[in-house]
């Protein structure tokens, strides 16, 4: 099975070191986007990928563009709707969705689902992105999109009615969590989730993008996976170029109790944050147990008894034939809340 968590294509060639391309500007009509489409799609690896395995699918925001938030994009684009609706469109016609999933005529597309293998393993796909309230404290030349941030300058950041999920979707997460009779209980979501502190030092700053910048919305869905009942959650995720992997707690500095383990997952062919920045904060995260950003590649699991992961990465993303090799594996116990170096 695949587990896609979003940015399948990208709007605009991001980085300096791009493994190919993009043909055309960036796309805001739906014939753009369906050529953005195509493109991708005349990967020979991608088609095969395709062939090879049934996936499971969410967006993140580079399938429209960068950083938007519910209705809003990150310059406030009058545009917006109008460029959404079209790139919605061009995502239903091709990806592997069922057709309930197919696109309403607002604009808006359903796209969080819950699938379920047998009593083995629940799936809960998350859209964090159709439904989340603005970005806390945004930077006044762009007036929406993310920032990184003292939290202590932010008081935004702390207002209850702010939701990442939206009302609709937290209140079926919730329900369908509390009913769960799977081992395990995977959470299929764009970002990195753990809390986690970005400043080398004294003080706290967050990345406003990731459910750091959605504090209450984070400690509610960390109360509810903490609930005796639920087996073995497990919180799977991207979007931030880079592999980490973590315990989930809801003060990891104060050594409050485990409730989850957390696997993100790096970029295929997108590069990442310069190392060095993930070395200078590691210290100050002691529930992250791995991060690099340095290698591209994806987390392979192995769904058991137990939670068997391999962070597998090829030499290079620039030839399709280069070797791959497993630089980290990691376990979560059937029964365990978290997970561990194996």
């Amino acid at each position: 099975l695949m587990v896609f968590l979003g940015d399948y294509i990208y709007e605009s060639s991001w980085g300096d070191d791009p493994v190919r391309r993009h043909v055309g500007d960036e796309p805001y009509t739906l014939e753009a986007y369906r050529v953005r489409h195509a493109q991708y799609k005349l990967d020979p690896d991608l088609q095969q990928a395709h062939l090879a395995l049934p996936w499971l699918l969410t967006w993140d925001d580079h399938e429209v563009d960068n950083d938007p938030a519910a209705d809003t994009s990150e310059h406030h684009d009058p545009r917006f709707l109008l460029r959404r609706a079209a790139a919605y469109q061009a995502y239903f016609e091709h990806m592997p969705l069922p057709r309930r999933m197919r696109p309403r005529t607002d604009g808006s597309m359903p796209i969080y689902a819950q699938v379920d293998f047998g009593d083995l393993a629940s799936f809960h796909i998350l859209d964090d992105r159709q439904y989340r309230s603005p970005m806390a404290c945004p930077e006044a030349t762009k007036r929406g999109g993310s920032t990184t941030l003292d939290i202590a300058g932010c008081d935004e950041l702390r207002d209850p009615t702010r939701t990442m999920l939206g009302i609709e979707q937290e209140a079926w997460l919730y329900a369908n969590l509390a009913r769960s009779r799977a081992r395990w209980n995977i959470l299929a979501q764009q970002t990195l989730f753990t809390p986690k502190d970005d400043l080398a030092g004294p003080g706290r700053k967050v990345w406003t993008d990731g459910w750091d910048g959605y504090p209450v919305s984070q400690a509610a869905l960390i109360e509810a996976l903490a609930r005796p009942g639920l087996s073995n959650p497990l919180i799977i995720g991207g979007d931030i170029h880079a592999n980490v992997v973590a315990n989930v707690q809801a003060d990891p500095w104060a050594g409050s109790p485990i409730v989850a383990a957390e696997v993100c997952g790096t970029s295929m062919s997108s590069q990442g944050w310069p190392q060095e920045r993930y070395d200078a904060t590691m210290k100050e995260n002691p529930h992250l147990l791995y991060g690099r950003s340095d290698r591209r590649g994806y987390a392979l699991v192995e769904l058991g008894r137990n939670a068997e992961v391999q962070l597998r990465s090829p030499l290079t993303v620039k030839s399709p034939t280069s070797p791959v090799e497993t630089l980290a594996r990691f376990v979560v116990e059937d029964g365990v809340r978290g997970i561990k170096r194996s």
